[in-house]
């Protein structure tokens, strides 16, 4: 049993439909990079396996165990499966430490003895230990972002979803983001990333998943969808994201 089962999803905004029969596995310990051009529904795709969004039809499992918004044990199955989004959402007013662990505190996985502990074993995994005790105010927006993915962290999640992460980036700071991705993806953490970078997806991801007009248009081993694509729709995309 794969950990992601997707199968024939279909989801639909007002009149638009953004979901057009999706079917998808992710292996445990598997990094699937989802590309494509904007309005292709890979954010769409991503809130849906977190249970943001409801599917119209078909299903999502995780872990064997069906997704949707009003599932029971909702709180307890976003803990197994953490979501960073290109905003940081950092509370402004709570310094780093207690972003970090205000979410293990309130659903008990830790108490307040550990607390700073655990900050700092998830903030040494995101290079940023010495930022314990700053305020969001005082970092950079890579290292927001950085905070960000410790904090998903900290609830020691079996799956990471990650929605264009670096966008909001200037230029300078992407790599840094980029390289604790890569960290997390040596230390075996399942990671779907929806992403414009594609130096990223061809270097660290194990599959991409190319998403054209709501569907899956192509997928495979990076060397053989950035060499050999098969369709023009991701030979036109390729070429553009160069």
């Amino acid at each position: 049993m794969a950990l992601v089962e997707i199968r024939d999803v279909h989801k639909t905004f007002g009149k638009v439909e953004v979901l057009k029969g999706v079917s998808l596995d992710v292996e445990e310990g598997e990094i699937v990079t989802i590309i494509g051009r904007s309005g292709s529904g890979k954010s769409t795709l991503l809130r849906c396996i977190n249970a943001l969004e409801s599917v119209d039809s078909g299903e999502i499992r995780v872990e064997g165990e069906r997704v949707h918004a009003k599932m029971p044990g909702l709180k307890k199955f976003r803990q197994r499966v953490g979501i960073v989004f290109q905003a940081f959402n950092l509370f402004p007013h709570l310094k780093v430490e207690r972003n970090i662990t205000l979410a293990p505190l309130l659903t008990g996985r830790i108490d307040k003895a550990r607390a700073r502990t655990l900050a700092q074993d998830v903030l040494t995994r995101v290079g940023l230990a010495e930022k314990i005790d700053a305020w969001p105010e005082q970092l950079s927006g890579g290292q927001q972002q950085r905070v960000a993915i410790a904090r998903c962290l900290a609830m020691a999640p079996h799956l990471m979803l990650f929605d264009e992460v670096t966008s909001a980036l200037d230029p300078e700071l992407v790599g840094e983001v980029l390289k604790v991705m890569e960290a997390m993806a040596k230390q075996g953490m399942t990671m779907i990333l929806v992403t414009h970078e594609m130096g990223f997806a061809r270097n660290v991801a194990n599959r991409i998943v190319f998403m054209h007009q709501g569907r899956v248009w192509e997928q495979g081993p990076p060397a053989k969808l950035f060499a050999n694509p098969e369709t023009p729709e991701l030979a036109s995309f390729i070429a553009s994201a160069k």
